[in-house]
């Protein structure tokens, strides 16, 4: 084995997917199975999951589908014992359970007291709440495996910049970039650095959530497609395969001393004034 393909080596770790589900889950588990993790897809629904898990499998990687909840202790525990039981450890955790609510939104025609702080609540716990407590599960899973493990969770363009609308989901995304920096050093300082915490910010990429949002019928862009357009420097919406090779990155040991980032995949959205 070169020294490059020995430095980005994962073969036989075991990663576990939230939302997996979830069109950007499913791309980079696939990527991941590729690379050859064995993969676990959890999610509320647990179709979705073993659908997941079945398109990983008949392309060749080892994958399965469980149902777990994020925001239920108790399931996630369950689902922890479960795979331990089928495998020796957990060794990468990618939080990718999340979305948002109409009711956490301002719509052109509404402004901020017209916030439905029941849905506001519901998108901050979904997000947020539900990265900490999977970190917290099996993360102590990490914390007792002699070989550590790797964190990543999803951030947004929208906890960087003010995005209008979506004030809900920005927030708990902001809340997610503050508690992978803080993860990381907590990590670092009481596991003898075995467990890292980073981050990956997506830009816009195009899924069932925001397709009308952001796309027609016909595929031209709406009026906020095209402004996202025009402050996205490489002129496009991301694909989710382009989400892979970060997380390729960040779970290696090509990032071994690389903790606590909040890495942009945005097509120089981040970047980007406008001028």
């Amino acid at each position: 084995m070169g020294y490059v393909s020995e430095l980005f080596n994962l073969e036989g770790k075991v990663a576990l997917l939230t939302g997996g589900g979830g069109v950007l889950a499913g791309a980079i588990g696939e990527g991941l199975a590729k690379a050859g993790v064995k993969i676990v897809f959890a999610d509320i629904n647990k179709e979705r999951a073993e659908e997941a898990a079945n398109l990983v499998c008949s392309l060749g990687g080892e994958a399965i589908g469980i149902g777990s909840n994020v925001l239920d202790m108790a399931s996630l525990e369950a689902s922890r014992d479960d795979i331990l039981k089928k495998y020796s450890g957990i060794d990468i955790l990618l939080n990718a359970a999340g979305g948002n609510m109409p009711g956490a939104t301002i719509p052109p025609e509404k402004n901020i007291f017209d916030l439905d702080i029941s849905d506001m609540d519901k998108v901050s716990d979904l997000n947020f709440k539900g990265t900490v407590l999977p970190s917290m599960v099996f993360g102590k899973q990490m914390s007792i495996q002699e070989t550590g493990g790797n964190i990543i969770n999803i951030s947004s363009m929208a906890a960087m910049q003010a995005i209008t609308r979506v004030v809900g989901y920005s927030a708990a995304k902001a809340a997610v970039s503050n508690f992978t920096m803080w993860l990381a050093m907590e990590m670092a300082m009481k596991f003898e650095g075995k467990i890292r915490v980073n981050a990956i910010a997506p830009g816009f990429f195009i899924g069932n959530q925001n397709r009308a949002l952001l796309t027609n019928p016909d595929g031209s862009f709406t009026e906020r497609g095209q402004k996202v357009i025009s402050k996205t420097p490489m002129g496009r919406f991301g694909e989710a395969h382009e989400l892979v090779g970060a997380v390729l990155y960040l779970v290696s040991d090509a990032a071994g001393f690389v903790t606590g980032v909040v890495l942009p995949v945005d097509g120089g959205f981040s970047i980007f004034s406008g001028v």
